[in-house]
């Protein structure tokens, strides 16, 4: 009798422990697809040539202190690298300005906000200032003439809308 009971324990105890298994598999599994669809989720979306020259070398970003004469500011909607419909008149006032001064050169500063990891968000920039350079390119100016700074964080009061911008400023 008192085997047909440890018989009867035993069972049960498998049948719990196999449960438990079982959960801790499946939560375990869960976690793993909810972090892959995640990082899916963070990508931007991109075209086929931004992506293009998001992936040139990082060489071509000069490390230097904002400076310079702002003379036009793009801004840009959240995780998007192309350029808004609006750019046109911020591209417009950097070209005449550059036209006006040729002696002069333009650097490019892309910014962004603070939601999204640092790596997406640095690529964001950089694709953001390729935008522009390409932008000031096909209306004319000497693309010797620009030159691209590593990208920035803007921190403080600001509103994320507003860091999410590419400062055009001339140098001497």
């Amino acid at each position: 009798m008192f085997d047909q009971e440890d018989e009867g324990t035993r069972i049960g105890v498998w049948v719990a422990l196999s449960t438990v298994l079982l959960v801790l598999a499946g939560v375990i599994g869960g976690v793993a697809m909810r972090q892959l669809n995640h990082a899916k989720a963070v990508t931007p979306p991109t075209t086929a040539a931004a992506a293009a020259s998001v992936s040139d070398d990082a060489s071509s970003f000069i490390d230097a202190p904002l400076s310079g004469d702002l003379v036009s500011t793009v801004f840009f909607a959240l995780g998007q690298s192309t350029l808004p419909e609006d750019a046109r008149a911020g591209i417009d006032l950097a070209v005449a300005a550059l036209q006006a001064a040729p002696q002069r050169r333009a650097v490019l500063s892309g910014f962004h906000d603070e939601s999204g990891t640092a790596g997406v968000n640095a690529e964001i920039a950089k694709a953001r200032a390729k935008a522009v350079r390409e932008a000031l390119t096909a209306a004319g100016v000497d693309a010797s003439r620009i030159a691209l700074r590593k990208p920035d964080v803007t921190l403080g009061d600001g509103a994320a809308p507003e860091a999410r911008r590419v400062e055009i400023r001339l140098i001497d």
